[in-house]
């Protein structure tokens, strides 16, 4: 397809991508943090009783879970562009939307319809980078597209806070507006067209759901798409709980923000080291081996969770938890996707979809099960990793830790023996 949308003065080069892709997937982030602060506020102001303020927040994982499902055939049949338009209208409209409510069911369902909407924006990005490179060169600009992206859960729950200090929740919504109205404007001046002509899809449900089945059954992605969607659920969890628990647990609230960032500042780093190590020991080896601590971590987790945890028990070993957790979803989510070049906007939106509505599902299983302690998260991260581990070694038939050439040749026998 053509390559549309392009500023004549100067070429769209890999940083530019790389920055726009991250923002476009921020997001999402977006208009899940920012809303962390405000949960009491908004429970208070609408009537919602005790964990049911965490529906403002699962609901939203929910949309995007059932959204997926779609934008990745669309762009697969009409290009990459329109269908992040469409995420992008309908963006900056529902959060309009949910800022007039007056009902706190009303504003789930919006979130609801909200996550089903602008779902394009979560899968199209990673079918953008699969267009243009693959292998480990994918991971580690996928690495630098998250390390920008996990930017806005630091700083969004700050976001959402000063707004608190100046106006209302409702507030928050319009600003997630004109943000998502600015990458907008970003996204079609400089935005080329990907989607290469030979790999046009048609719009046949029989086609879209046999590319959708297949990037679902193929062994070698399989455990990683399965894998990361349970050790990510446990994240959702403490997404889910994080504003009791720190706020009221843990009487911190005057530092929910400071707190909450900090927690997710290791998977910047992780991001940031991952983009420099992938390509020399190879993403099988790195996501492998953080899997592997997240388990470790987790465990230690467990012990230490209880009425009697303090804070600063709890915020170093979470945060060494999300550090493993920046080198499990860029290297996962890379290899899931090497054998789906031309479906990639399918396979996108079935491993997205997969992830999220595990997700919603767990992370508000876990959010519910909250006692005014950390114990349900710390098992659930435990027992999802451990899951995790197990589909990984069931995709790699029991081997962990190939080499990059190693992984290639398996792979490439595994092409053979399908066909």
């Amino acid at each position: 397809m053509a390559a549309t949308g392009t500023s004549a003065k100067r070429p769209f080069g890999e940083t530019e991508l790389i920055v726009l892709m991250a923002s476009l997937m921020a997001l999402q982030a977006l208009g899940i943090d920012s809303m962390l602060p405000a949960l009491g506020h908004i429970a208070d102001d609408l009537g919602a009783a005790g964990n049911d303020r965490q529906y403002v927040i699962s609901s939203y994982f929910l949309g995007a879970g059932l959204g997926a499902f779609f934008p990745g055939a669309f762009a697969d049949r009409f290009g990459r562009r329109p269908v992040l338009f469409m995420g992008l209208v309908s963006y900056v409209i529902l959060s309009l939307a949910c800022a007039m409510v007056s009902d706190y069911w009303t504003l789930i369902g919006l979130r609801i319809a909200q996550g089903i909407l602008c779902a394009g924006l979560s899968v199209v990005p990673t079918a953008i980078v699969r267009d243009r490179v693959g292998g480990d060169k994918m991971a580690k600009m996928m690495s630098l597209i998250i390390m920008i992206f996990l930017a806005v859960p630091i700083f969004a729950p700050a976001i959402g806070q000063l707004v608190l200090m100046v106006a209302g929740w409702r507030e928050i919504f319009v600003v997630m507006a004109v943000l998502a109205a600015v990458v907008g404007v970003w996204t079609w001046i400089r935005l080329p067209e990907s989607l290469a002509e030979e790999n046009v899809q048609e719009i046949d449900p029989r086609t879209i759901l046999k590319n959708m089945g297949l990037s679902l059954s193929n062994r070698v992605s399989f455990g990683y798409v399965a894998g990361s969607a349970l050790v990510f659920g446990s994240l959702f969890g403490f997404l889910n709980s994080s504003q009791q628990l720190i706020s009221e647990s843990f009487g911190a609230g005057d530092y929910f923000a400071l707190i909450f960032g900090a927690s997710v500042f290791g998977m910047v780093i992780a991001s940031f080291t991952n983009s420099r190590i992938v390509e020399r020991f190879g993403a099988r080896r790195v996501g492998q081996t953080a899997l592997i601590g997240f388990f470790f971590i987790s465990l230690a987790q467990l012990f230490s969770a209880g009425p009697e945890q303090t804070l600063w028990e709890f915020v170093p070993l979470l945060a060494l938890s999300m550090t493993m957790l920046g080198f499990v979803g860029s290297n996962f989510s890379s290899i899931a996707m090497q054998p789906f070049q031309s479906i990639a906007g399918a396979a996108s939106s079935a491993h997205m979809s997969l992830r999220m509505i595990t997700g919603a599902v767990l992370g508000g299983a876990i959010g519910q099960a909250y006692d005014g302690t950390a114990v349900p998260l710390a098992i659930a991260m435990l027992g999802c990793s451990l899951v995790g581990l197990a589909l990984v070694l069931y995709s790699e038939r029991g081997k962990l830790f190939r080499r990059p050439s190693e992984a290639r040749r398996y792979m490439l026998l595994h092409d053979i023996m399908r066909h």
